[in-house]
């Protein structure tokens, strides 16, 4: 089971205004964009970690999700969340040859925690056998930041103020995610259960 991020999140998306009000950054210099790259690397680690804490894709973006056996014939819950489309289901075969997968073989069961794909009847396309069959998700919140519910935005501006001001420091022991963080986080954050459960 592979996980492939197929579009990134464009500069444009990210609050980089927003970002430099929040470190109460002085505007009106001729060099007011000189801090702009770093403060676009530390809202993408800040964002990543988020994404990566809770499970939750922030801001949308397509992925591809390679699954070489179903979990259930008929319901595989979904590796992100939240999800707003199946874009595209192909079988490929141990030779790379793909074969579409009729739209009408599977709906998405939208969970703001685990998203499901389901079989209306027949079950899921078959796993070629030495093949894959692969998944196009269209994933996150939305396009825009204003998409983002308030505490997820305001959980990875918090977190991204935190690597700026340390981004000195090449190693903190003990480094963990700061406690405001964590606690604006906490609701998000999935429960996985693999021993048997449908999660």
């Amino acid at each position: 089971m592979t996980l492939e991020e197929l579009s990134g999140v464009a500069t444009a998306a990210l609050p980089l205004a927003g970002f430099k009000d929040h470190l109460r950054l002085g505007s009106g210099f001729a060099d007011d964009g000189v801090q702009d790259e770093v403060l676009e690397a530390v809202l993408r680690a800040a964002l990543a970690a988020i994404e990566a804490r809770t499970g939750k894709v922030l801001l949308e973006r397509e992925f591809r999700w390679s699954v070489t056996a179903w979990r259930d014939r008929d319901r595989q819950p979904l590796p992100l969340a939240p999800v707003s489309a199946v874009v595209a289901v192909r079988q490929v075969d141990r030779n790379g040859t793909q074969i579409p997968v009729t739209p009408t073989r599977t709906v998405l069961i939208p969970d703001a925690q685990r998203p499901v794909l389901s079989a209306p009847s027949g079950g899921l396309p078959a796993v070629p056998r030495d093949g894959r069959v692969e998944v196009d998700l269209l994933a996150g919140y939305g396009p825009e930041w204003s998409d983002l519910p308030a505490d997820l935005a305001q959980a990875v501006m918090m977190l991204a103020a935190h690597f700026h001001e340390y981004r000195s420091n090449v190693g903190v022991p003990g480094a963990a995610l700061p406690f405001g963080v964590t606690s604006l986080i906490e609701r998000y954050r999935t429960v996985r259960m693999f021993m048997g459960g449908r999660s």
